[in-house]
């Protein structure tokens, strides 16, 4: 009977075990069939993701540069668009400091903490008719002084100095400070003069240009990209504020200059090696010359941060803004005219 009775508990404890193991496979297959559920349901609602690497830029860069022609040209023209409102709203194309429509610059040296913002409007109260400009003196990263520039006569300097005087709260007389006054015929004529000497700049580059490639499409091209660089820069420039002084203008003639650089770097390369194929001599040129404006960008920026001079700011920010309308005006519009020009000249063939 003790056995029976053994027999009858091993029986139980059995069917005991078989229930729990039962039930623990039952949770398990339910979870298992809940992550799946769950793996299923963000399957369907994942967001495909979009794969863009380098293979398929340079797939698009070689087989689309007709649609890629596109963006310089859109580019180009609204940058038309903005010079031609800067000229309808203002009359002038560009916003000209005082050094090339006139008027009158008073520099104050001072030590004391002056704010711009609020001198600058607190004498454009005075003179409301009058375009008024401040600029901050910097030395070692501390202000020094300001500089205020109004396009006024010579007669209203002396109350473009009381302004400051009263608005600074320091007795300006007593500081050693300066007044330059350009007349507004004077600084007209410097300004025809400057805009002479850069169509005559640029009218001696083309014509080298053509001397040089002794054929219209690729010097077309040559000229075309500098002419994009020069109009964009200046839009950019103007829809910044920057108001351009002599300075500017040189920094327009340096563009220029770096700009055709850059371009006929592309065109030798292109048209008169033959070893490579043309994506590869393409390529090559990609690679010097994005080493060439990485270098440049790099100067202009340290430039930028560290200068004192905002003669010097000027010409950098200028710069800096065309090296970048340069990057897409020589490797893309210029790339996709030679190209093409290539492209017609083999079916000719």
């Amino acid at each position: 009977m003790e056995e029976n009775k053994d027999r009858g508990q091993n029986t139980a404890q059995d069917t005991l075990e078989g229930a729990e193991n039962k039930t623990a496979t039952i949770e398990d297959n339910a979870i298992k069939n809940k992550i799946n559920q769950d793996t299923s349901i963000k399957n369907k609602i994942s967001i495909p993701k979009i794969k863009l690497n380098f293979s398929s830029i340079k797939s698009i860069y070689e087989n689309q540069y007709k649609k890629l022609l596109i963006i310089p040209f859109l580019i180009l023209l609204l940058a038309f668009v903005q010079i031609g409102y800067q000229l309808a709203a203002t009359g002038d194309f560009i916003n000209r400091d005082v050094s090339l429509k006139g008027g009158v610059t008073v520099t104050v040296p001072t030590e004391q903490e002056i704010n711009i913002l609020t001198l600058e409007n607190a004498v454009s109260l005075e003179f409301p008719n009058n375009d008024i400009g401040v600029k901050s003196i910097s030395r070692f990263g501390s202000q020094a002084g300001v500089i205020v520039e109004a396009d006024i006569s010579q007669e209203e300097s002396s109350k473009l100095v009381d302004a400051i005087k009263k608005n600074i709260g320091a007795d300006v007389k007593g500081i050693d400070y300066s007044v330059e006054i350009v007349g507004s015929s004077l600084g007209a004529s410097f300004f025809r003069e400057t805009i002479s000497a850069l169509g005559i700049a640029f009218v001696f580059m083309a014509i080298v240009v053509f001397l040089y490639f002794r054929t219209f499409v690729p010097s077309a091209a040559v000229i075309l990209a500098a002419f994009s660089n020069m109009v964009v820069t200046l839009a950019v420039v103007n829809i910044l504020g920057v108001k351009i002084s002599a300075a500017g203008i040189a920094a327009v003639l340096m563009l220029i200059g770096y700009s055709v650089d850059t371009d006929i770097l592309l065109s030798t390369r292109l048209l008169k090696r033959k070893e490579g194929t043309e994506m590869e001599r393409i390529y090559g040129a990609i690679s010097t010359g994005i080493v060439m404006t990485s270098t440049t960008l790099a100067a202009v920026t340290i430039g930028l941060i560290f200068t004192q001079s905002e003669v010097i700011r000027q010409i950098m920010i200028i710069l800096f803004i065309g090296l970048f309308a340069d990057l897409v005006n020589t490797w893309i519009q210029n790339v996709g005219i030679l190209r093409l020009y290539l492209e017609k000249k083999a079916k000719k063939m």
